[in-house]
């Protein structure tokens, strides 16, 4: 995969697809201001996107659900949509002549695959029913050279229609080491549903979190929290400008940190400089501090961050421009990293159970990354370990234990952002294993410049657990299904867990519920989606909730990319958010448009 090219710090990026535009925007690799899609984010495409089916919108889907009817297969949208390919761009990954996507394209909706157009998952569907009559197997159990290292595994869970297992009745809860449990009845009913705020530009929403009494969500200017199962207003937190940026973290009474910007945005002026971090009571809904601080190298010019994190009680911000720390309850500094005469920065941290930092080193041409362990108070670093060459970007997919995903080579090839794992010793900085991920095998994916944005993963047990690609199923034409699988982070193999999504869903880890994982299947064009619980031990899966069948709510659910929406479950409520929203089309005004859909059980 090509990366967009990168400046050192204190020189400005020069244009090209996704560059920033004058005043260019921050982000790693370049000290400027955000793009008004915030950090990260990736650059629209001609046109404002393109409408999804509104909720209640009897429409049949534009793109082939997993088990399309045989013989029905649907015709391509008649206009692009957002990230789809436009007039001079590149042509869908797995397009014999094209160049390969830059990193975080967004993907086309629908069931049909992350990587393929309508047309090219017809014609790969078929070249693989063929090799399966010739050959008699699967991809993964066939593509791992001449031993089975490569292999998923046998399954240890029920089957996607969970035919004879707990599913069925609700079962027993998701195993030993969870606190989620099947309530008696699976069956879900919509929650509530909010519109989309209008907006003029592409608007950054990132950031929400579930807490005992609320359902936290980024509004425009404003963090808003509103009632679990009715979606009524219970407060707002009015800010200064848009946030920016939102750790995915909170403390265990429900206080968090995100970054915003300065002003409200005009007209005249579509972004502003993201320089504020701030914390968050998400019980009372209360603005604890907010700030902006002068960079260590001196001057008078806030601080533009990039990301930020938290780590028990301290708030890490980061970016090309410098990097601080704040005590959570009280915003009083903590640290800021020195200035460095060799051109070393921070370019971002990883929260959670511990704190991590990526810091870049070296030179345009020739960078070098360095992974440290620190300690959240005083910011001195615990251990390091330098990456490989090769590896322009990493990001921090879990602090303890210490896990970096880094596209080494730029040899991902599929926007992902990740070739390889490196499971490193957090007290010494010794690299335990490194883990290759072969692309086109596995499915998780980061961030292409952020520290702390992979999704579709989750690491616990000693394991990281990875959804493996899309990949014709054994049922009607058009099936599509997938797995979740783990690797040892000691040894690096495969271990034997997979779960099986199922004839016509697909499914990828939300996120660790003690020893067992948290997982969303998506569904197929006549099913509602699912969440589960997988086993850590024995990996059978336990179904939490199913949403409604009716077409009207499956509009809503599949009306997000699983690649650019935030997913949340807690106690028997699921909530699926956009990260950025934008103008609408006016010819699609009377189409509905949602920031959250909401489910939950009885």
């Amino acid at each position: 995969m090509t990366q967009p090219p990168q400046q050192p710090p204190n020189d400005p990026p020069q244009g090209g697809f996704g560059a920033p535009q004058d005043p260019p925007p921050g982000g790693f690799g370049a000290p400027q201001d955000p793009p008004p899609g915030g950090f990260g984010a990736p650059t629209p495409p001609p046109g404002p996107p393109q409408q999804q089916p509104g909720y209640g919108y009897p429409q049949p889907p534009t793109q082939p659900g997993y088990g399309f009817p045989q013989g029905q297969p649907p015709q391509p949208p008649t206009q692009p949509g957002y990230g789809f390919p436009q007039q001079g761009q590149q042509q869908p990954y797995g397009y014999p002549t094209a160049p390969m996507q830059p990193a975080y394209q967004p993907p086309q909706q629908g069931g049909g695959g992350k990587k393929f157009s309508t047309q090219a998952q017809i014609i790969v569907a078929a070249v693989v029913a063929v090799a399966l009559i010739v050959g008699g197997g699967i991809w993964y159990a066939s593509s791992g050279g001449d031993d089975k290292k490569d292999e998923a595994g046998s399954s240890a869970g029920t089957s996607g229609e969970n035919k004879g297992g707990k599913g069925d009745d609700g079962g027993k809860g998701g195993g030993t080491g969870g606190k989620e449990k099947a309530p008696a009845n699976v069956d879900s009913a919509v929650g509530f549903q909010l519109p989309q705020p209008k907006v003029t530009d592409v608007t950054t929403v990132d950031g929400s979190w579930i807490t005992d009494k609320a359902y936290v969500k980024t509004g425009v200017n404003e963090v808003v929290g509103y009632d679990l199962d009715k979606g009524t207003k219970l407060w707002s937190v009015p800010l200064d400008g848009q946030v920016c940026a939102a750790s995915r973290h909170m403390s265990k009474d429900y206080k968090t940190a995100i970054l915003f910007e300065e002003a409200k945005r005009t007209k005249a002026k579509s972004y502003q400089s993201c320089n504020k971090v701030g914390a968050l009571d998400l019980a009372t809904g209360k603005l604890l501090w907010s700030k902006s601080i002068t960079a260590a190298t001196g001057g008078d010019r806030p601080i533009r961050f990039a990301e930020v994190t938290l780590s028990g009680n301290t708030v890490a911000a980061g970016g090309t421009d410098g990097g601080a720390a704040f005590k959570l309850d009280t915003g009083a500094e903590l640290w800021k990293p020195k200035a460095s005469t060799d051109g070393c920065y921070d370019a971002g941290y990883g929260g959670g159970e511990a704190l991590a930092v990526v810091r870049k080193c070296g030179t345009y041409d020739d960078p070098q990354l360095v992974i440290q362990a620190l300690n959240p108070t005083t910011g001195a670093p615990l251990s390091s370990y330098k990456m490989p060459a090769g590896v322009d970007y990493a990001s921090i997919v879990s602090t303890k234990p210490l896990v970096v995903a880094a596209d080494v080579g730029d040899t991902a090839g599929d926007g992902s952002s990740i070739s390889d794992f490196f499971s490193i010793d957090e007290a010494t900085g010794k690299l335990k294993i490194r883990i290759s991920a072969d692309a086109e095998k596995y499915a998780a994916r980061c961030g292409s410049t952020e520290v702390e944005q992979c999704q579709h993963l989750a690491v616990g047990n000693n394991r990281i657990y990875l959804p493996t690609e899309e990949h014709e199923g054994t049922g009607e034409s058009f099936s599509r299904t997938n797995e979740i699988v783990s690797f040892d982070l000691t040894t690096g193999k495969q271990t034997g867990d997979r779960a099986d999504a199922g004839e016509k869903f697909t499914m990828f880890p939300l996120r660790m519920d003690g020893d067992n994982i948290i997982a969303y299947r998506e569904p197929p064009y006549d099913k509602g989606g699912e969440v589960v619980s997988i086993d850590g031990s024995t990996f059978e899966q336990t179904v939490l909730m199913r949403n409604p069948s009716d077409e009207a709510v499956r509009d809503a659910e599949t009306s997000f990319s699983s690649d650019y929406a935030e997913f949340r479950y807690a106690q028997g409520r699921f909530f699926i958010s956009e990260t950025m929203i934008s103008a609408p089309r006016k010819s699609s005004l009377d189409d509905k448009e949602y920031l959250v859909v909401s489910f939950r059980t009885s």
